[in-house]
Order: C-alpha cells, then sequence, then structure tokens
C-alpha cells in the first residue's frame, strides 16, 4: 500500500474524554471549532494561514462568541479535520488509501489552496493521488470504496471518476504483465524452480488467468461496481466470457445461498436491484458470455423479488439461446402467488418455444445457405430433448399439475429432440402414479404423447408389465416387440442363408481345381470340410442365441402373454393352415416368430444344391 508522510513536528494533539480534542502547548488556545460531536480547542494564527474558509469564518462570527466556530456537514468528519489541521500546524501526519479521499475531501472544504499558502494541502494530496494512488490496482479500488460515504465531494472532485478509470484500464493489460492483484497470488511449485550449480533459485511465475481481476472487486459495493463494469465494457477490448464470469462471481458474493431467504429477508429491495444491475451489465452479444446456469440462477431471483416482465424477457431470450446447457435442477424455479403448482412450468414452456423458434429459424437458414451453419445443431437439440423430459419427470410428482400443462410441454419438444422416448415414458409413468384419479380418456391422452416404437428393450418389458398404461398401450408395446424380436430371426437367417450360398460357391470352385490337379484338389477338400463344419457350427450359436433373444418375452406376466397370444392368434386366423400352426402351443408367438418355416426350408434347398 502507498502512503505519504506529512510534517515533521511531533504530535501533541490531546484528548479530554470522547468530545474534545486540543493541542498541548504554552500558548492557551483561541478558537473553538465544533466539528459534529467534537470540540477542537485550538489556534487562529496557524489554521488561519492555510484556510481561507476560516479566515472567512473567524471574520464573521458573532460578537456573542467570536472564538466558536460551528462547521456543519464537514466532509469526513472528527477525524479528517484532525489531519487537516495537524498539517496546519506542521505536524507528521501519514496519508493512505483509506484517509486520502476523507482529506482531500476535508480540504476543500476548508479552501486549503495554493492560493491561500504555496504547497498547500490540496496539491500535496493531488500530486500522491496522481503519482501513487491511482497507478495501484490495490489501492484504487480501496480508494474507491471509501468514495461512497463521502459523496457529492468525493464526486466533483473527480476522485470516483478516476479511480473507475484507472481499475477498468488495468483489467484490459496483458496478463503477462500483471504483477498487483492482491487476491491472485503466484505460487511456486516445487517443479516450476530451476537450480543451476553456481546460481540462485530462479523462480518461473505461473501464466495469470485473463480474470484475474473478477474477485478484487467483488467488494465494491453495487453502484460502483456498476460504473466499474460498464468502464471495462466501454474499453472493448474485454472477452464477454470474462464479462460474464465477472458477473458470476459478484452474484455469488452477494446473492444468498438460499432462496428462502430472497422472500423472508427484510432487504430484498436490495436484491431486486442488485439484479437488475447485473441484467443490464450482461454482454450485448446473447449468445456468448454467461453460462446457461448463471443466466437460470438470475431469472430464478428475478422470479422471486418480482422484477419487472422487460428483463425478464431479456433473461429468457438469452437462455432459450443456451438451453442446451442447462441442468435439470436449474429449470426448478419456484412458482409465484396465485399459481398452486409447485413449480412455474409456464415459465419454462416460454423458454422451450423460444428455443424451438431459434431452431426452426437457424434451420431455414442452413437450408438457405449450405455454407451458412448457426446454432447448436442436431446433437444439442437431443441434449435438450433430454432435459424437458427430466424436467417432466421432476415436476410429474406435483400433485397440483394439471394434465394440459404436461401435455403442452410435452408436446413443445420437436420428434427429432427424441430419438428414444425412455426418459417420455418415465415422466409419464410418474404423472400416472401421482395423479391416480384420472379418467380412462385422461390416460389415453397422455399415454398418446408416446411412441412405443421409440422405446428400448428394457423400457418395453417395464411398460408390459405396468398396470397404470391402459390395456390398449400394453398391447402395442407387446406386439411391436414380437415383430421386432421376429425381425432379428429373420436378419439372423438371411445371414445363414448367405453363409450357405458361399459356401457351395466355393466347392463349385474347388472342384474346378481338381480338374487340374488332383493332388492340390483333394488337399483342398479336406480343408473345405473344416470350413464346412466350423460354419454348421457357428450358424447353430446364431440361432440358439436368437432363440434366447426370442425367450425374453416369455419373462413377461402371464396376463400379457395371454392376451398377446389371443391377438396373434386373430390376426394370423385368415387361413386354416396358419391357424393350425399357432394352435400348438400357448408359447407359440414368443417360440416361433413369423418367417421361421420359410427360412427352414429355404436352408434345405442350399443343403441339396450343396449335396447334388
Amino acid at each position: 500500500m502507498k502512503f505519504m508522510k506529512l510534517g515533521s513536528k511531533p504530535d501533541t494533539f490531546q484528548a479530554d474524554g470522547k468530545s474534545v480534542r486540543y493541542v498541548s502547548s504554552e500558548l492557551a488556545t483561541d478558537v473553538t471549532i465544533n466539528v459534529g460531536e467534537v470540540k477542537f480547542n485550538l489556534h487562529k494564527f496557524p489554521l488561519l494561514s492555510k484556510s481561507y474558509r476560516l479566515q472567512k469564518l473567524v471574520s464573521k462570527s458573532g460578537d456573542d462568541n467570536p472564538d466558536e466556530i460551528d462547521m456543519v456537514d464537514f466532509p469526513g468528519g472528527p477525524k479528517a479535520f484532525e489531519i487537516c489541521a495537524k498539517f496546519c500546524y506542521g505536524m507528521t501526519v501519514t496519508l493512505n488509501a483509506y484517509n486520502v479521499v476523507a482529506a482531500r475531501c476535508a480540504a476543500e472544504y476548508l479552501e486549503m489552496t495554493e492560493d491561500v499558502d504555496r504547497g498547500n494541502l490540496i496539491f500535496k494530496i493531488e500530486v500522491f493521488l496522481n503519482s501513487s494512488i491511482f497507478r495501484s490496482w490495490k489501492d484504487s479500488i480501496i480508494v474507491l470504496q471509501t468514495t461512497k460515504s463521502l459523496q457529492p465531494w468525493s464526486e466533483d472532485l473527480k476522485i470516483v471518476g478516476k479511480c473507475v478509470d484507472s481499475i477498468a484500464s488495468k483489467t484490459s493489460v496483458d496478463p503477462s504483465n500483471i504483477t498487483w492483484s492482491y487476491t491472485y497470488n503466484r505460487k511456486i511449485s516445487m517443479q516450476d524452480m530451476i537450480v543451476e550449480e553456481g546460481m540462485k533459485l530462479r523462480e518461473k511465475n505461473e501464466s495469470v488467468p485473463r480474470d484475474w481481476w473478477v474477485e478484487d472487486i467483488c467488494e465494491l459495493d453495487i453502484d460502483l461496481y456498476k460504473r466499474v463494469m460498464i468502464a471495462v465494457k466501454s474499453k472493448g477490448r474485454m472477452d464477454a466470457k470474462v464479462i460474464g464470469e465477472a458477473l458470476k462471481t459478484y452474484a455469488i458474493r452477494w446473492l444468498p445461498d438460499s432462496f428462502n431467504d430472497l422472500v423472508s429477508d427484510a432487504r430484498t429491495w436490495r436484491y431486486k436491484y442488485l439484479i437488475e444491475t447485473l441484467i443490464c451489465l450482461l454482454p450485448s452479444d446473447k449468445a456468448v458470455g454467461c453460462s446457461c446456469s448463471f443466466l437460470l440462477k438470475l431469472l430464478k431471483v428475478a422470479v422471486l423479488v418480482g422484477l419487472d416482465d422487460t428483463q425478464r424477457e431479456d433473461l429468457v431470450e438469452r437462455i432459450s439461446l443456451k438451453l442446451h446447457q442447462a441442468c435439470v435442477k436449474d429449470l426448478l424455479i419456484p412458482s409465484q402467488s396465485p399459481q398452486t403448482m409447485l413449480y412455474d412450468v409456464e415459465l419454462i414452456h416460454g423458454i422451450v418455444n423460444r428455443y424451438v423458434m431459434h431452431e426452426k429459424y437457424n434451420k431455414q437458414l442452413s437450408e438457405e445457405n449450405d455454407d451458412f451453419v448457426l446454432g447448436p445443431g442436431h446433437g444439442l437439440s437431443v441434449n435438450v430433448g433430454k432435459l424437458i423430459d427430466g424436467y417432466l419427470a421432476a415436476i410429474a410428482h406435483d400433485p397440483n399439475l394439471g394434465l394440459a400443462c404436461f401435455v403442452d410441454l410435452a408436446q413443445s419438444i420437436p420428434d427429432s429432440a427424441r430419438p428414444t422416448h425412455d426418459g417420455l415414458y418415465n415422466a409419464i409413468d410418474i404423472f400416472l402414479k401421482e395423479h391416480s384419479s384420472l379418467t380412462k380418456a385422461e390416460r389415453k391422452k397422455i399415454c398418446g404423447l408416446m411412441d412405443v416404437k421409440k422405446l428400448t428393450l428394457d423400457a418395453s418389458m417395464h411398460a408390459a408389465q405396468n398396470d397404470r398404461l391402459p390395456l390398449r398401450v400394453v398391447v402395442q408395446v407387446l406386439f411391436f416387440e414380437q415383430v421386432r424380436a421376429a425381425a432379428g430371426v429373420q436378419a439372423l437367417s438371411n445371414s445363414a442363408r448367405d453363409t450357405s450360398n458361399s459356401t457351395t460357391y466355393t466347392d463349385e470352385e474347388y472342384d474346378k481345381a481338381a480338374v487340374a490337379d488332383d493332388g492340390k484338389s483333394l488337399k483342398k477338400q479336406g480343408s473345405q470340410k473344416v470350413r464346412d463344419e466350423d460354419s454348421r457350427r457357428k450358424n447353430g450359436k446364431l440361432l440358439k442365441n436368437s432363440k434366447s433373444s426370442r425367450s425374453g418375452m416369455q419373462l413377461l406376466p402371464s396376463r400379457s402373454r395371454r392376451i398377446f397370444d389371443k391377438l396373434w392368434i386373430v390376426g394370423r386366423g385368415g387361413a386354416g393352415n396358419r391357424s393350425s400352426e399357432t394352435s400348438g402351443s400357448s408359447q407359440s408367438p414368443t417360440s416361433m416368430a413369423p418367417g421361421d418355416t420359410k427360412s427352414s426350408g429355404s436352408s434345405s434347398r442350399h443343403r441339396r444344391h450343396s449335396i447334388s
């Protein structure tokens, strides 16, 4: 910290209790100056020789008490006046970042200018400020903090403006040249120390991050912080991400950890002003800068403190551009009266609609110009789909959540953002569990959101055993899983047939080769037989695995299997010979899939061709 010493005489100021200060001297005091609740018994000559204001006050003092002067609203109070008085006496006084502003304002009040005496207090303080204080990062911040209690004097003397400009200028300096931060410590690790024979340790400084300054200014009052950040942004040399990090750090410093405190705390109006200021300071480019999590936290506080719609809309717009970065916890914003739901679902619905609108616009731009692609892309849209499905599952526990509200939010996500419907099924299942009084039509409506073809095997198995789902949905799940299993068996059969064709063709080639060379053909035929045996074993193993996959459906409850057996028989009952195939066993839909007979016949034909 920078400091400056003035005067050389010893300090002879004495105190008589808490309200009286005097100078110990052989000469009797001849003037009393009242500053606040403190009386200063001093001598006129040293004071009047430095202060033009005291000269005027003494000359205008009343006849009743000519030696007593009252100074109303003295800037800096008794401590600042004492500094000025000691300077007048030539006593030693030390100025530093904590008292220099008060001394400067007091000297201005007392009119201690060069016109009264050369080398007066105002001149000396100005030299100290310009040559030391404003050149120091730490001292500039401390001085700026002290100016708040000295308004409007510190503002009129341009001390505030000079401090703000000094701080803003230093934030944009190349980080490699930073040596003045008092919260960033240049820690030296052992591997960064180089030891050479005959030389001292040479220390390798760690690199300074671009946001080295954000914590240093967090102690400033919100009004002063706002002025500093405006100055930093106006210089145009600071990255938007660093600006966002600075605002986030300040919010963490001053906003309460618990959102319950925002409602119950009597200082809610202070939090409201803080949020308004932070929103105004957000980077002009809405797509960069602040993280989505931080923006959602600001939105949550804005809702709780009752911020106006205009600034909330600004946050909604910014969040919609980064929705893919959010997590479910960030979206759980408590609702406000008169809403009865636990969370503000309408607000999140508005954000999602804004996001979808941006995606449509980006898609149109991409179609118009193939070289220009804007927006997060399909992969990030899938992230949004998972996010909203997770949010639906979280709010589904709310008994006051209406069906229409749930359905509208679920439908706001485009189909392309949901490659699978497992998350949506989970949310629907929770909603059905928490809202057991739903009618049949309502359960049918909410289950209509789900496409059973997009359920994974695990989700399908769960859905097939879920008594909360309508019977029609269970049947759809069972039917699709049977079709999927049949398709898998057909693919395996085709693979086996392709292998058989390949073997026949190779045998023909070996027969042709045998005509050319009898000795070599015998050896090749022996090798081929070994390959044929391996191929048969592999095909047998594949068919065994296919049966295992089909047997998964046999694990369903007997209710589900009976339902599907009846549907399968009805669906195949058009011809007598087909019905006889399925009527042999109740397990026929799961033990034999469509196409089994065809594939076996095809295999036998290939075997006959191979033998011949």
